[in-house]
């Protein structure tokens, strides 16, 4: 179990579109480009074992003669690496356990062929703490409205699963799953209780089903 005062003020940051990683929930991540390859050499020699998962912000790029990628929203999830494979043409198969969201106070520059920030943990304590609950969630409406989606978009699920699942482990799970565009993980991500982010996902799932506009659902 981690404290805030174990985690550390500077962590290598992944940005990575439409990934999103929540506390408590598992992420699986296919790594092959090498800078990332000697991202987890290094992380694995840390007791901590962190990476900080993180949406590119899709505003201009830095100028050309910097080198940089494009900017990174400002909160992001740090998840520690609780499984790895290697593949034998060298890749990595990881699944990160998210433990807390972060706040990007500026990149840190290096040495390192991928990036790093120096983050602030203040305001997400909770994130650390036991599983967020939905007092007001109605589970019925809830999985029928994800059954329309489901519907619509030809998906199949293991039904019996979803209603067994816990509250924040289904809510999370669906936050992450499902194919939602970058900027609307990131109000996922970003939602300061179970509840909001509950609120937020019905909100995506209602404006999918509303085909991208502003009419009323059909029914």
């Amino acid at each position: 179990m981690f404290n805030a005062s174990d985690l550390p003020d500077v962590i290598p940051v992944f940005p990575l579109p439409g990934a999103l990683l929540l506390p408590r929930s598992r992420l699986p991540l296919h790594l092959f480009e090498p800078r990332y390859l000697a991202m987890l050499d290094d992380v694995l020699k840390t007791p901590e074992r962190l990476i900080g998962m993180v949406q590119p912000n899709p505003g201009p790029a830095s100028a050309p003669e910097s080198g940089k990628d494009k900017g990174l929203h400002a909160i992001g999830c740090v998840g520690r690496v609780t499984q790895f494979s290697e593949t034998e043409d060298g890749r990595y198969m990881i699944t990160l356990t998210g433990l807390s969201r972060y706040r990007i106070l500026e990149e840190v520059e290096g040495f390192t062929p991928y990036r790093r920030a120096r983050v602030s943990w203040e305001g997400f304590e909770r994130d650390l703490g036991p599983a967020d609950a939905d007092p007001e969630f109605d589970r019925a409406a809830f999985l029928a409205l994800l059954g329309r989606y489901f519907k619509s978009r030809e998906l199949q699920t293991d039904w019996e699963t979803l209603e067994q699942a816990e509250d924040e482990l289904l809510i999370n799970s669906l936050s992450m799953l499902l194919g939602f565009e970058p900027e609307d993980k990131q109000a996922l991500l970003e939602a300061p209780s179970l509840s909001t982010r509950r609120e937020t996902l019905v909100t995506l799932i209602e404006y999918a089903l509303r085909g991208g506009d502003d009419k009323e659902i059909v029914q």
